[in-house]
């Protein structure tokens, strides 16, 4: 994982990069880790640098990055709000999409925010589950407007 620079960031977004940080490096399994907002704009990566750095917005980064995660989240956050609209299911809490090679894992944080996690085929999803659990129960109150406005802004400098 390449860390992300937090110089000059307030406590806040520090946390929030540090949390992301141990669920990458403390869960075993997992690929690649991104929160997206409900406008569907990256505003953590757990590989922020691969995203779009220097190419004039053409993709660097290994298929499967944070970059191509924060898309899929997006749009699967999209399809279940929907879907429960239509079936009068209230608010989506979490989607999980198993593959032959892979899993991704979509769980809604605060205000419309998605953390999304992409996975190896073997992970443990419950072990997953529960810190992706962890990571929204310790950021969904702290995910301010003033902080995902930060967040997104140290996303665009990094890229």
């Amino acid at each position: 994982m390449t860390a992300p620079s937090t110089f000059g960031l307030s406590a806040e977004a520090r946390n929030l990069h540090w949390l992301l940080s141990n669920l990458v490096e403390e869960v075993p399994g997992v690929h690649s880790v991104t929160v997206v907002s409900s406008d569907g704009l990256m505003l953590l990566s757990s590989d922020p640098g691969l995203a779009t750095a220097g190419t004039g917005g053409r993709q660097t980064g290994p298929r499967g990055s944070s970059a191509d995660l924060a898309t899929i989240v997006s749009g699967i956050g999209s399809l279940t709000i929907g879907a429960a609209k239509l079936m009068d299911g209230g608010g989506v809490k979490q989607t999980m999409v198993a593959m032959d090679e892979g899993s991704v894992f979509v769980m809604s944080i605060s205000d419309g925010s998605l953390l999304g996690v992409h996975a190896t085929p073997d992970c443990d999803m419950s072990v997953i589950a529960y810190h992706m659990a962890l990571f929204v129960g310790r950021a969904g109150h702290v995910l301010t407007p003033e902080l995902r406005s930060e967040l997104r802004k140290s996303m665009e400098s990094t890229q």
